[in-house]
């Protein structure tokens, strides 16, 4: 196998802040908090720091969904750089981390601090959280394909799609309720988690129907919070606390429409492609993976990450998750260990990057999967943002 740049870049350290439904310090103290342990918790100090990456930068609107900027974090911790990426056009929620494997590999850094920070529960009191615009706008670009049919969110935006999954591929409703009735089981045994009583399919049926066919527990959980991530060169990584665990094999391959509204296939959105992409850049298997943390913006996400990894055939998920004991913590691929974005909190891919760490490094507590776990695949979202990765540890 090709000795690709992405073997040679380890995750030597995670740090996350409170996770709340309404926070009581700043954004920027809630990024302040997740970036100084994940430095601390790599061995390291922040004279160390020398690349920063995140996503998608920080745009200073009011809906909370970008509030933390590159040059407020280093600011704050009087970082030096050599390097950093504060950007929104890259392979989805994960285009941070392949930017900082890049520059790791281009010797540009050698320690990057990678974060996502949210502050969408906040926000929500002045602000509707994922919206697609807000009362007033005035629509363009791509929002004018969706403006005739008052698609002003992305829950409707995503019924679109998941409608046409549904229709071709037969899953019952009852199916796919197991992805939220799991990702609630596991969240219960997890303390920082938002959502943590447990749920029925019973519940799931009754529960508001947001746009059909999505009900309330399909949708995340807008959250104030924020996760680091360091980025190391394996070799420095080598001497830290944490298990050496480094990135097998990236995806982040955009070999279709770049669109969310002229998507070549609607039902299974970008994720074929990027999926080949890393199967190729690793003699690993999907029968590897010990554990898997697949976005979970919307059920219907997790779903699609099944079929396009290879987990199952196209339109099969709803045989392989059945009545939920393949996809437990005990079962055949355990997924969404901490309770993902429908119960944890929407903290995007990076609240996974965290979680996936946590279970390789055997420190998941009541939710650990057992086994000794050494392979995890990581999954960012559908439309054109799809990205995913392998971890694996030594």
């Amino acid at each position: 196998m090709t000795a690709y740049p992405e073997k040679q870049t380890a995750i030597s350290g995670i740090g996350q802040s409170k996770i709340s439904r309404g926070a009581d310090q700043s954004a920027l103290g809630l990024t302040i908090d997740a970036a100084l342990q994940a430095i601390k918790n790599a061995g390291l100090k922040r004279t160390d720091i020398d690349g920063m990456a995140c996503w998608p930068g920080g745009s200073g609107e009011a809906n909370g969904f970008a509030p933390v900027g590159i040059p407020q974090l280093q600011d704050a911790l009087r970082l030096k750089l050599d390097w950093y990426s504060n950007a929104s056009e890259t392979s989805g929620q994960f285009g941070a981390l392949f930017n900082a494997v890049g520059a790791i590999a281009a010797g540009l850094a050698r320690h990057v601090l990678v974060y996502r920070t949210m502050y969408e529960a906040t926000a929500r009191k002045t602000s509707f959280a994922n919206a697609l615009n807000q009362p007033g706008e005035r629509v363009y670009g791509i929002f004018n394909w969706y403006a005739p049919y008052h698609t002003y969110a992305a829950a409707l935006q995503q019924a679109l799609f998941f409608n046409q999954y549904v229709h071709k591929s037969g899953i019952r409703p009852e199916q796919v309720a197991q992805i939220a009735i799991n990702g609630r089981r596991n969240a219960a045994l997890n303390p920082a988690a938002i959502y943590r009583t447990l749920i029925t399919v019973d519940d799931y049926l009754a529960s508001t129907i947001i746009a059909t066919p999505l009900h309330l527990y399909d949708c995340d959980v807008p959250i104030d919070g924020s996760t680091a991530i360091i980025l190391s060169h394996r070799d420095a990584a080598r001497d830290g606390p944490n298990p050496l665990t480094w990135i097998e094999a990236i995806g982040s391959s955009m070999r279709y429409r770049n669109s969310w509204t002229q998507l070549d296939a609607l039902s299974t959105q970008a994720q074929p492609e990027v999926a080949r992409m890393m199967w190729n850049r690793t003699d690993l298997t999907v029968n590897d993976i010990d554990v898997a943390e697949l976005y979970d913006g919307f059920s219907f996400h997790t779903i699609n990450w099944l079929e396009n990894l290879g987990v199952c055939g196209l339109y099969e998920a709803k045989d392989f998750i059945g009545d939920g004991a393949n996809i437990a913590l005990d079962g055949a691929f355990p997924i969404n260990t901490n309770g993902g974005a429908l119960s944890a909190g929407r903290m995007h891919a990076y609240g996974q990057v965290h979680e996936a760490c946590t279970q390789l490094w055997g420190l998941g507590g009541a939710r650990q999967v057992q086994g000794n776990p050494k392979v995890a695949v990581l999954t960012t979202a559908g439309g054109p943002l799809a990205g995913c990765f392998l971890l694996a540890r030594e």
